[in-house]
Parts: structure tokens; sequence; C-alpha cells
């Protein structure tokens, strides 16, 4: 009996439930239809928030990937909260996947996750959610 609570104790421990939210990358997965093509989008909060005030800042890492290319755009986003979640801004150039243009995203954290809330492709204003 006690080798059996030893072993559930170790596996606990180990377990990557176990570890403290900060040390685990919290990530979404989202795909855009853009001109027809598809671009998986992952967002990953590389460091736990930190909050001041009405603004939350994180360290986002966040690939992008289309037709068999991909790249990674990390940056510290600041993120501004009010009586609902809290919003960013951020722009990046597609082209590094074959995709031509800027993708303006509006990026909703809530709930301890980064997700897309609005993406629009420029040049053209193009509404791609």
């Amino acid at each position: 009996m006690r080798l059996l609570l030893v072993a559930a104790a170790i596996l606990t421990l180990f377990s990557p439930n176990a570890l403290p939210a900060s040390a685990q990358e919290q990530c979404s997965r989202d795909e855009l239809r853009i001109r027809g093509t598809a671009v998986a989008v992952d967002l990953c909060a590389a460091a736990a928030p930190v909050a001041a005030g009405s603004v939350v800042t994180m360290r986002l890492t966040t690939t992008y990937a289309s037709g068999g290319h991909s790249f990674t755009h990390a940056s510290d986003v600041r993120f501004i909260s009010g009586a609902g979640p809290a919003r960013a801004l951020e722009s990046v150039d597609l082209q590094p996947v074959g995709v031509t243009g800027i993708l303006h995203l509006t990026l909703l954290y809530a709930g301890n996750l980064v997700t897309i809330e609005h993406a629009m492709l420029t040049p053209g204003a193009l509404t791609i959610r």
C-alpha cells in the first residue's frame, strides 16, 4: 500500500498538469482563410502576464504556417482591460508564408488564453474575421 502511495505521489509530481501555471505555455490555435489560403496561427503566452492597473503585459510567441512555410514572431504585447476581456492590436507581414499583405489582429485575452477576435489584411482592408 505504501509503495502504491509513493508511486502515485511521484506520478503527480512529474505530471505536466502538476506544474505551476507560470511554467506552462498557454496556447491557442486558429486557422484563418486569406484569399483562399489557409494560414494556421498558434498563439502562446511564453511567460506569466504582468498586470499594472488596466494594462496586462505578456510575452507572446506567435507561429504562422501555410503551404509548408512557417515563421515565429515574438513580442511583448500590452493588453488593455476594461469592464470585459483585455484586448491588444498586433500587425505582422505574412510574406514569409507566401501571403502578400500585412495581417492586423485584435487579440483577446480572457481565461488565461490569448485568441484572435478580429483579423484584417491590408492593403485592401480585407476582413478575414
